[in-house]
């Protein structure tokens, strides 16, 4: 159904590259969102009055506190697509984030509230009463939270959109907490034992344990997580697909938002190609990164020598020397610079996080393994920390 309101309502629908196009799909299903759930909230008061439920009521009002969410997602909606200033030169996509911690606030509100209803239920319960009514209105509640998942998830990852995924995580939990209070009507007359106020509190765990999901999704966003694996390979792609290229590493990606991606790594070309040439090479990697990827790259040049005998011989040796300390490690920008009494051994080390050895232990024994076999070399290391998940050093 989105799909098809998307094409009778939105101009150039399938460009969602483009900002407007973005916006138009976030504002629609926003405003369908605010429909569904001021129709569940009505129908769901109306059942849950009658049947005398604290545990429909509440869910109820959790479908009203889901169309408070939905009016604050039409807003960042439209904060969100503002163009960058001069103030803000990143834009301001991650206004969507700052939307999703509300959202998730008053997810814990609501769960906490409802926690306290039903303590209060369990201690004085009221009479078991039967309803189709009550039946029938939850479970197409269901239906429709099942559905409002299925297209607030789709269209939040195909835009990358963290509200519309908060909102998809908000919804399935409203289905097992929907499901809970449902299976409650259903089962109270049969053991006549009234188990409403007990699935009011189970309820209230769903909505609790959704509002905490949504917010260290939020504060991923917002502190900076570790890019996509898939992004990071297909950045590799690119860059392997130049013959000029020998390698990259350091690779840094900041993501501020849906079309507000930049980054920058080095690429190691050979010393001896013309340096004009390397550089009209990387120029085009840029471009390419740009127009493919929609990643704002910055690019530094690394010359390296590749034809010396002994350099290669000491790269590879160094390199497995590196690997013998802790295989997660990696190596990367080697050079050799001779002397009379001693020659240097330039390079970088690439340390993960997971490895906990301090970078003096692990200095001293890249120190100790290149003495032992080369002893007039020393080694001078510059140790860097990996920005990606994925390891694209050696």
């Amino acid at each position: 159904m989105i799909s098809l309101l998307a094409k009778k309502m939105i101009k150039n629908y399938e460009d969602i590259n483009n900002e407007h196009v973005r916006r138009a799909y976030g504002n629609l299903t926003s405003t369908v969102g605010i429909v569904n759930n001021i129709i569940l909230f009505a129908f769901k008061f109306i059942a849950g009055t009658l049947a005398q439920s604290v545990s429909i009521t509440a869910d109820a009002v959790n479908n009203l506190s889901d169309a408070g969410s939905s009016i604050i997602s039409l807003i960042s909606f439209k904060l969100s697509s503002k163009p960058a200033d001069e103030k803000h030169p990143f834009g301001h996509a991650r206004y969507e984030c700052i939307a999703s911690m509300v959202v998730a606030a008053l997810i814990l509100i609501l769960g906490l509230e409802l926690i306290k209803s039903s303590i209060t239920k369990i201690i004085s319960p009221d009479a078991i009463e039967f309803s189709w009514l009550s039946i029938v209105i939850l479970a197409f509640s269901i239906s429709v939270k099942l559905w409002m998942y299925t297209y607030n998830k789709h269209y939040g990852k195909l835009l990358k959109s963290s509200i519309m995924e908060a909102t998809a995580a908000d919804s399935i939990s409203d289905v097992m907490a929907t499901g809970a209070v449902l299976l409650s009507t259903i089962i109270s007359p049969l053991i006549h034992f009234n188990l409403d106020g007990y699935m009011g509190v189970i309820v209230a765990c769903f909505i609790i344990i959704a509002g905490f999901g949504i917010i260290k999704s939020a504060l991923d966003e917002l502190l900076g997580k570790a890019p996509d694996e898939e992004l990071v390979k297909n950045i590799q792609k690119k860059v392997e697909a130049y013959p000029g290229a020998i390698g990259m590493h350091d690779l840094v990606i900041h993501d501020y938002g849906s079309h507000s991606t930049f980054a920058s790594m080095h690429v190691e070309v050979d010393h001896k190609v013309d340096v004009l040439k390397s550089h009209d090479m990387i120029d085009n990697m840029e471009k390419d990164i740009k127009e493919s990827l929609g990643i704002e790259m910055v690019i530094h040049m690394d010359p390296i020598v590749i034809d010396d005998p002994l350099t290669n011989e000491l790269r590879e040796f160094v390199k497995e020397t590196v690997h013998s300390v802790d295989e997660r490690l990696s190596m990367h920008d080697f050079r050799m610079v001779p002397g009379v009494t001693h020659s240097n051994l330039i390079f970088d080390v690439v340390v993960p996080f997971q490895i906990k050895l301090s970078n003096t232990d692990i200095l001293k024994a890249i120190e100790e393994k290149v003495k032992a076999s080369y002893p007039t070399y020393f080694v001078v290391v510059t140790f860097d920390r990996a920005y990606t998940s994925d390891k694209i050093s050696d």
